[in-house]
């Protein structure tokens, strides 16, 4: 939608742009796209470092994360602001500051004389205002005369847009005087500049090619020459393509070379599904010298005493492109750009610690919900995703995305699978796993008339006897039930790690010291108790153990498991005698105490066949006492019944 120049209009592909008067950070940036119409707002961040005492942004720092956080192809294009009645006043503030915030995003670089949106909320009337500034020599602003929200924003984006993505790894040997460590750092800093300056180099390729599996005849991979790359032109210059430019020229080749010429009407727009380009760093040393020349070798000896330290470095970067822009300059002004920025932000981060043991560092990129474009952060695993400084730091970029703070939106596990394209992949985002899911939906009804149904809430993994080849028949039911549970809060992203076999269940067990050695191997059972340990031993998983004297108390219980299906929405374990069972659910109706129990039953020993598993009672609602009078909980029995407490985690 183009801007009048007598009317100013705002077009938003987010959700919404009110902040409220409670925010943490009165300060939200504003995201676009050079390449879309002026002011369209694609989401908002989140100011979450501020310089007291003035208590105005710090913009060395959020400049620092947005740097990494956002790809290529999207910038800071404004920022609301928290205002008292001068709305003007506070609007050019927030004008100000996004545009300080884009100079320190330059790196001090010269700025084109941008346009600027500045928003306020008045914290007293709660009223919303919206102004634009057309030039940064402007000292008036515009108040915007209409927001256009964009009814499916994700399809806007996709459709006109691209990822480019690139993975570059890299080992860079630093040598340094063994009686002079310090000089490590200068070294590895002379390394890091010198591998900046090699992109640019005339013996560096970039070769591009489809990641679309989809059927037909796919292009072929073009190249690039560091040379003939054109480094230091500004992609936002170039003017996009029109249909009569798309010739041979590999110069002139489009983004839209790389994409699908159409998507299905039932397609799902998003970061995980959009037309991806892979692009691949190449050294190109083959080509002929001028002059003749015998291969050779120099030996220059140390002269004295010397250390190398060996840098992994894995470069992972995400671009955003209108599918009309050249190819060429989509990879010199975005990719190239986006792998120097984080290299320098690799480097920031390893530098404190270049002799000691090298912080594990995992580039990720995430599409959250209620986000229309990917993000990415740079993770520390040292200690895997439970050590208390990478949940800060989630709590961070849940804040600083409006994420709520109780799910685990941005752990590993949520990371995207960039490797395919949705149009040829069997489902591999949960990797590797052909267990059936969610068994339990398309059931019969339970029979229960009037009753209120609660169940569990995500998917989980159907885990039988003899799954995989594994002979468990007669001991490995909680074994089963176990590794459904495990199977919900791995699709819940709660944890990356694999669903663990029997002994892997045991070897836990053995090494809190709960069993003996010997138990490993074993075909020993195991009840609520141990299923609590290993869940909090593998998962940090807290679990409540719910004792029933005789399988007559069940339906007594009834009230409570509704509770916990509607807060907690986790599988459950009932072990009782020498079976174990899965509940995934109840109905319930609170007058007449009517009730039924939704129960999976790992004991069952065929082919994952859905419709045998239903027919034959393996998943289904089972009464306490069905109509032939026959009890399904035995009254001589005990029964215990683990009820894992989802995490409040990030």
């Amino acid at each position: 939608m183009a801007v009048s120049s007598e009317k100013a209009t705002v077009r938003v592909l987010c959700r919404s742009l009110n902040i409220s008067g409670n925010e943490v950070a009165s300060f939200q940036w504003l995201i676009g796209s050079p390449f879309f119409p002026p002011f369209t707002v694609v989401s908002t961040l989140r100011c979450i470092h501020r310089a007291p005492p003035s208590s105005s942004p710090d913009f060395v720092r959020e400049s620092d994360d947005l740097r990494v956080l956002l790809p290529k192809g999207f910038e800071v294009i404004g920022a609301l602001i928290i205002g008292n009645s001068d709305a003007e006043k506070n609007a050019m503030e927030a004008v100000g500051a996004a545009r300080r915030l884009r100079k320190h995003l330059s790196k001090g670089g010269e700025l084109d004389d941008e346009k600027t949106v500045g928003g306020v909320l008045d914290a007293q009337s709660g009223n919303f205002h919206l102004f634009v500034s057309r030039s940064e020599k402007s000292t008036k602003l515009e108040p915007v005369t209409s927001v256009v929200y964009e009814d499916r924003p994700e399809k806007y984006l996709w459709e006109t847009g691209c990822l480019l993505h690139c993975e570059l790894p890299i080992k860079l040997p630093i040598y340094f005087p063994a009686n002079k460590p310090s000089g490590c750092e200068e070294m590895f800093s002379d390394a890091i500049e010198a591998l900046v300056s090699q992109f640019n180099e005339p013996y560096v390729a970039y070769m591009a090619e489809t990641l679309q599996k989809a059927s037909g005849e796919l292009p072929k991979p073009v190249i690039f020459r560091g040379k003939d790359l054109g480094f230091g032109a500004d992609a936002l210059n170039i003017n996009l393509l029109g249909t009569s430019d798309r010739d041979s020229d590999k110069q002139m080749l489009p983004c839209s070379h790389f994409c699908l010429n159409s998507k299905s009407t039932t397609a799902r727009f998003s970061a995980e599904n959009a037309d991806k380009i892979q692009v691949s760093v190449l050294h190109n040393r083959s080509e002929k010298s001028l002059n003749s020349d015998a291969p050779g070798a120099e030996y220059f000896p140390a002269t004295e005493e010397s250390r190398i330290v060996v840098v992994d470095l894995k470069l992972d970067v995400l671009c955003y492109a209108p599918k009309d822009l050249p190819l060429m300059h989509a990879i010199s002004s975005f990719v190239v750009p986006a792998l120097v920025d984080q290299l320098y932000s690799l480097k920031k981060i390893i530098l404190p610690n270049l002799l000691l043991e090298h912080p594990q560092l995992r580039v990720c990129h995430f599409n959250p919900p209620g986000l229309v474009h990917p993000v990415t952060t740079i993770y520390e695993l040292n200690y895997g995703e439970t050590e208390m400084k990478q949940v800060d730091v989630r709590k961070s970029l849940h804040l600083r995305l409006v994420l709520p703070m109780d799910r685990p939106l941005l752990r590993i596990a949520n990371a995207l699978d960039l490797s395919l394209n949705d149009d040829s992949r069997i489902n591999l985002k949960r990797r590797g796993s052909t267990l059936l899911k969610d068994v339990h939906i398309g059931i019969p009804s339970s029979g229960v008339s009037g009753g209120v149904v609660s169940l569990i809430q995500g998917p989980y993994e159907y885990y039988h006897y003899l799954h995989d080849g594994f002979d468990d028949s007669g001991w490995g039911c909680a074994y089963r039930s176990l590794q459904t549970i495990i199977s919900w809060f791995r699709l819940q992203h709660y944890t990356s790690i694999a669903v663990p076999s029997h002994r892997e269940i045991q070897q836990t067990l053995v090494e809190i010291g709960d069993k003996d050695p010997s138990f490993i191997g074993s075909r020993e059972w195991i009840g609520a108790i141990e299923l609590s340990f290993v869940l909090d031993k593998l998962l940090g998983v807290s679990c409540k153990i719910m004792n029933v004297r005789s399988g007559s108390e069940l339906p007594e219980k009834c009230r409570e498991l509704a509770m916990h299906f509607e807060n907690q929405g986790t599988p459950i374990m009932i072990g009782g005698g020498v079976l174990a069972y899965t509940l995934l659910g109840v109905d319930y109706e609170e007058a007449t105490g009517d009730c039924a129990f939704l129960i999976l039953d790992p004991h069952y020993t065929g082919s994952d066949d859905h419709k045998k598993i239903v027919n034959g009672g393996w998943c289904g609602w089972k009464k306490a006492v069905d109509s032939k009078g026959k009890s399904f909980f035995l009254h001589n029995k005990f029964y215990n019944l683990l009820l894992p407490q989802r995490p409040n985690m990030v």
